[in-house]
């Protein structure tokens, strides 16, 4: 079933109490630890849903007043908003995710109706009504609660959620050179097939673990003879 605007609000909201409550009396040595993204520690990610509830604030205000105001002035200020977070203290931190996020909620949620069908332009160059910004946002906040690593997992996350992810990860992995593959979930009775190179690949296994591997995340998934599935390249 097709992702609605309520349910990517509910999701957006979701994902950000999991990684509040998450962070929830982390000090120093805690965002110190590697999270589930490679080369990435805790304080780096948690930057970088910090900077990105800004940079969606940015939009949200574009939205509001019809004054173009990109997400970040340039790729180098997105990459500064992730550096910052490794000079910051935990409180500091903590804060900034906090605060963010409560700011990007209080301006969305003064936004008219004729407001969230403004157009936008997104940090990829992707024209976009406004209505699609709590898509974004909750594809950033319940992946990376999964990727601080503190017990949440990709099977904590709403069934219709994930499926809505799938399918997002599809389309756009489509879109590039790779392996052509077909998802048969085992909890749903669902397959999904990525269109690419030769025959397909026949993975077998849960929405979640599905999930996990169309977005390069840890999985347990295998290929029919037993070997490791086709290795995919980035999709965001």
């Amino acid at each position: 079933m097709p992702r609605t605007f309520d349910d990517a609000r509910r999701w957006a909201e979701l994902g950000t109490n999991l990684v509040l409550e998450a962070t929830a009396g982390f000090d120093d040595e805690a965002y110190d630890v590697p999270s589930g993204l490679p080369g990435w520690r805790r304080r780096q990610l948690v930057a970088h849903v910090a900077a990105n509830a800004d940079a969606l604030g940015n939009l949200v205000h574009w939205a509001a007043t019809g004054e173009e105001t990109p997400m970040y002035a340039s790729p180098e200020e997105r990459a500064a908003g992730i550096e910052r977070g490794l000079g910051m203290p935990a409180a500091e931190l903590t804060g900034w995710l906090r605060g963010s996020a409560a700011e990007l909620a209080a301006s969305t949620a003064k936004l008219s109706d004729g407001q969230w069908q403004s157009q936008v332009v997104t940090a990829q160059g992707r024209t976009v009504p406004a209505t699609e910004l709590p898509w974004m946002r909750s594809r950033e906040v319940c992946v990376h609660a999964v990727d601080l690593g503190t017990g949440i997992t990709f099977a904590d996350l709403p069934a219709d959620f994930l499926a809505a992810l799938c399918d997002d990860v599809i389309a756009k992995r489509a879109k590039a050179p790779g392996p052509a593959l077909r998802l048969t979930e085992t909890d749903t009775g669902e397959v999904r097939e990525l269109p690419g190179d030769g025959e397909p690949t026949v993975l077998t296994g849960p929405l979640a673990e599905i999930t996990a591997y169309l977005t390069g995340r840890r999985h347990a998934l295998t290929a029919p003879d037993g070997g490791p599935a086709p290795t995919l390249g980035p999709w965001l």
